[in-house]
């Protein structure tokens, strides 16, 4: 595999660059929910919440790809 600048292949960091903005963005979609719950739109923050949860699965698939892959190309 093909080492990225980063001393990590460029697949590892691929991976961890789409569980970090999965969990970044889950963060976020807390404070959507709330915005919408305050707003009294129950659908919108059900549709927040759903997002939230598929960006969840998201980060939990990646950690186990990185698993899988092993991390450093000197692995």
């Amino acid at each position: 595999m093909a080492t990225g600048e980063t001393g990590f292949d460029d697949v590892t960091f691929d991976l961890v660059s789409v569980q970090y903005h999965s969990l970044k963005a889950g963060h976020d979609y807390g404070q959507y929910v709330r915005d919408a719950e305050n707003a009294g739109l129950d659908e919108v923050a059900s549709f927040f919440r759903e997002v939230m949860e598929q960006d969840s699965a998201r980060a939990a698939r990646c950690h186990e790809l990185i698993k899988q892959v092993g991390g450093t190309a000197g692995d």
